[in-house]
């Protein structure tokens, strides 16, 4: 069970410096993308608003 280095890492890190800590630092990671995934999502949706916008007010 110990031979994962991936696990032997993570208890090295709760050992030093506190479960709360290494758990803290999990979460941003994870959150820091998703922010970023939609971030993108909100940048192609302002495109095709733009798109959209442009195409309306040259048909009219």
């Amino acid at each position: 069970m110990m031979d994962d280095p991936s696990l032997s890492y993570l208890l090295t890190a709760v050992s030093q410096v506190g479960f709360p800590i290494v758990l803290t630092g999990y979460l941003l990671i994870r959150f820091e993308k998703k922010l970023e995934t939609l971030t993108e999502s909100i940048l192609n949706l302002t495109e095709v608003i733009h798109k959209k916008m442009s195409e309306d007010s040259n048909g009219k």
